[in-house]
């Protein structure tokens, strides 16, 4: 099982004080939280669960004008939301390719882990 968190499930950057990513930011943590409460309980049962924690990703959630218009309005947010990669956006397979990885027989001791697809954001 892999459940999809974000960056900011493993990090508060980003965070403006306004609230308006903090709701954002304490859901992914959550994610984390109870994927760690499933990881416990299935292991009996040989099932595997973990998180993978995306950077921005080229989809409608990133892409679109309310996220263009923040961006412009809060230029501060740019700079805290950049990867150590000179990578802008990762690209959806980036994302699926983890999943897979993690899915498969190559990670069959791999439980309870938070994997991050982030291009060295959570470095930063």
């Amino acid at each position: 099982m892999v459940l999809t968190s974000s960056t900011q499930g493993l990090s508060g950057a980003g965070g403006d004080g306004t609230g308006a990513t903090s709701g954002y930011t304490a859901a992914k943590h959550g994610v984390v939280g109870l994927m760690r409460t499933f990881a416990n309980w299935l292991a009996p049962q040989n099932i595997r669960v973990n998180t993978v924690h995306p950077t921005g990703v080229n989809t409608p959630m990133v892409m679109n004008d309310a996220m263009q218009k923040y961006l412009a309005d809060n230029p501060g947010m740019s700079d805290a939301l950049k990867n150590l990669l000179p990578v802008e956006i990762v690209q959806p397979i980036d994302i699926s390719n983890a999943i897979a990885w993690l899915v498969s027989d190559e990670a069959r001791y791999v439980t309870g882990v938070t994997l991050p697809v982030d291009a060295g954001f959570t470095a930063r």
